[in-house]
């Protein structure tokens, strides 16, 4: 995962104008993506690095990918990379992959698109030798750029004053760009939560207008973009400003809109509540997830007692069905959904610094979870009254707790226990079901403290427990 993305200059300070709408600056280039466009120059075609890795130059980020676009048809394309390993991963719509030292370079022929009957895919490509027609069929403006080392970044639609300003911006008619593929939506909404962009007025008014489009969108193309987005910087102030724009793939988050908790514990509504729990924990998708997921339930588990104060019981439960419900609607893989699951359930477990306590959790829930459920709860009490802050030194004195017990290498589980059924069997106890509840009981007596993990020690607590003596 990239970090939070900070612009660290004005572009413009460092670029200046190069012809009409060329701006001379030099972007680092990897000499494998570099390779590709000598070659297809060489070869007397253009050839430009577009998209995303040149935002993301601009940006001051490291792109994971690098992308071409060049005058050059497929056909040509594979010619004049011969030398190359040319792999024809899009040739209906003028794509191949061009493995260059082991580095993948995707390279798109000019083209203007057709009608999207799909929502998805254009039903037609027409190749073009124009750059300007190929890069106005392209979604934001700050995708719609261009660069090569000749030519500096070319920018037809204003991509570069999008980036200064912080803008997320269709090119040309927004109507147009998301009925062309609805998935858009939910592109710009991830831009502009993980960059920290403002989306455009215009823009905004009309991924509103047409969310409903995503209802014909794949749920596992949703679930890419979702995950990003809610691991975005601003995920939750976009949450808050597109909420109806979720609402129409996770129907569920509606009821919790507003719902006001009537509860001392609680300054904030259900929603508010929730967007406050994500602000507060570390951007990883299981953590973000449970967070927007945990209290879900609670609109459909309020009751009020006859002072009138607002409870939610058994809302943990039942929030933890919903969320499966929905990641598995979103087809999230099953690790992700379990753990969510598992997390939302035992989001309200309560927690003490108390060793044998913090060995009892790690015995039941394992390092790996305990370490998120404390996480989640510091981000649950973050999000709630400031009285609540007070439960935070707790927490931090259970993550010390933790960290001692890892440490220390105390006993919290079978394999940690000094003794072993063999040794049970040394001592008289008799062979099946009761060597095992004797290791169960042992290991209970060592998490409280009522006795201490050594082989002397534990052999003898299991005598008196065959004698039918306490341990």
């Amino acid at each position: 995962m990239q970090r939070p993305c900070q612009i660290p200059y004005d572009i413009f300070d460092r670029i200046q104008l190069k012809g009409r709408e060329n701006y001379s600056m030099e972007i680092a280039i990897p000499p494998q993506a570099a390779a590709v466009l000598d070659r297809l120059n060489q070869s007397g075609y253009e050839a430009y690095l577009v998209g995303g890795c040149v935002r993301d130059s601009l940006l001051g980020r490291s792109p994971c990918d690098w992308d071409a676009a060049t005058s050059a048809r497929p056909e040509e394309t594979e010619r004049a990379l011969s030398g190359f390993r040319v792999i024809g991963t899009g040739l209906k719509h003028g794509t191949v992959t061009v493995l260059s030292a082991g580095m993948p370079v995707e390279v798109t022929t000019y083209r203007v698109d057709g009608s999207y009957s799909d929502g998805r895919h254009p039903d037609r490509v027409s190749f073009t030798e124009s750059l300007e027609d190929d890069l106005s069929r392209r979604d934001f403006t700050i995708n719609a750029l261009a660069y090569s080392p000749s030519s500096g970044v070319v920018d037809r639609f204003g991509g570069v004053e999008d980036l200064t300003k912080k803008y997320v911006r269709c090119v040309g008619e927004p109507d147009r760009r998301f009925e062309e593929d609805g998935l858009r939506i939910l592109r710009a909404l991830r831009f502009s939560a993980v960059l920290g962009f403002a989306v455009e007025p215009r823009t905004a008014e009309s991924l509103v207008r047409n969310r409903a489009l995503l209802d014909r969108i794949a749920r596992e193309r949703i679930q890419v973009e979702f995950t990003k987005l809610i691991c975005g910087r601003d995920a939750a102030k976009v949450l808050r400003r597109f909420r109806e724009v979720f609402a129409q793939f996770i129907p569920e988050l509606t009821p919790c809109f507003g719902f006001e908790q009537h509860n001392p514990h609680h300054n904030y509504d259900v929603w508010e509540h929730t967007l406050h729990c994500i602000d507060a924990v570390e951007p990883e998708p299981v953590l973000r997830l449970t967070m927007l997921l945990h209290d879900i339930a609670k609109p459909e588990c309020f009751s009020r007692d006859k002072a009138g104060v607002g409870h939610f019981y058994g809302h943990a439960s039942k929030s933890a069905e919903q969320a499966k419900n929905i990641l598995t609607r979103l087809r999230y893989d099953r690790r992700t959904v379990q753990a969510v699951e598992g997390l939302v359930r035992l989001h309200d477990l309560p927690m003490s610094p108390e060793p044998k306590v913090m060995r009892t959790r790690l015995n039941r829930l394992g390092e790996d979870q305990l370490r998120m459920l404390l996480k989640i709860s510091a981000a649950d009490v973050k999000a709630k009254a400031p009285e609540e802050f007070r439960r935070l030194r707790a927490l931090e004195g259970c993550e010390r707790e933790l960290e001692n017990i890892l440490k220390q290498k105390e006993c919290f589980s079978l394999d940690g226990l000094a003794v072993n059924g063999k040794d049970l069997l040394a001592i008289g106890i008799t062979e099946g079901p009761a060597v095992g509840r004797t290791l169960r009981a042992l290991l209970g007596a060592v998490i409280d403290g009522r006795c201490t993990n050594s082989h002397t020690a534990l052999l003898q607590c299991a005598k008196n427990l065959r004698e039918g003596k306490k341990p």
